[in-house]
């Protein structure tokens, strides 16, 4: 007598290949953070030493003989240069430029004086008024 074969095994589903993980990438991490950090950094110096020029709200290191307009308020007013000729209202004429101090004394009382900040450089710029014509 012979033995009839074995039912066959019913078919299982073939198990998923299972790929080894790929290691993670410490590397591209750490270079976005340092580059984010690098990013930043650049943005606000670009702001610093950029922006008050491209914006024109730098202060002015005007020379003695030259005319300059003053606007604004007392705590942050805006100098410009401008034609002594011009007839514009809060027209001075610079004096004399006192460089590496923020002293308004030194310019005396019979003139008018302003602190400027540019960049490093601090000076004092010694006004006279020019009558309006």
């Amino acid at each position: 007598m012979t033995t009839p074969p074995a039912p066959p095994a019913p078919e299982q589903p073939a198990a998923p290949e299972q790929q080894p993980a790929a290691p993670a990438k410490k590397g591209g991490k750490l270079l976005k953070k340092v580059g984010g950090v690098v990013l930043a950094i650049a943005i606000a110096i670009a702001v610093k030493l950029g922006l008050p020029h491209l914006t024109g709200e730098a202060p002015v290191h005007a020379q003695a003989g030259e005319c300059v307009t003053v606007t604004g308020p007392d705590n942050d007013p805006k100098v410009d240069t401008t034609d002594c000729s011009s007839g514009k209202p809060d027209l001075f004429k610079v004096v004399k430029v006192i460089d590496d101090t923020f002293d308004v004394n030194q310019c005396g009382g019979e003139l008018s004086a302003l602190a400027q900040q540019l960049n490093s450089d601090k000076f004092v710029l010694c006004l006279e008024e020019v009558p309006a014509k």
